[in-house]
């Protein structure tokens, strides 16, 4: 299997700690030399080993910013989506 190779190229705000350490953090990543996406997931405290996350794009993470602050949220092909339909 083929190492996974990333940087953490902007560390953004921890979410939380869990009891043994590790953080939940909101980072920048470039996975494999990809251009770097938001990356949501716990890290060890030196950062080498990490749990299961969820990477978005910046315009996914556009939409949940607005989806959290109540605003309207529009796909890009012009259809308006009911995020009460979302959640």
């Amino acid at each position: 299997m083929a190492e996974l190779k990333y940087v953490i190229t902007e560390q953004i705000a921890v979410l939380g700690e869990s009891p043994r350490g590790w953080t939940k953090e909101l980072n920048k990543v470039s996975w494999n030399d990809y251009p770097a996406k938001y990356d949501i997931r716990e890290w060890s405290p030196d950062h080498q080993r990490m749990g299961k996350g969820v990477t978005l794009s910046n315009e996914e993470f556009e939409a949940l910013r607005k989806v959290m602050l109540g605003e309207e949220l529009t796909i890009t092909d012009g259809d308006d989506v009911d995020e009460d339909e979302i959640l």
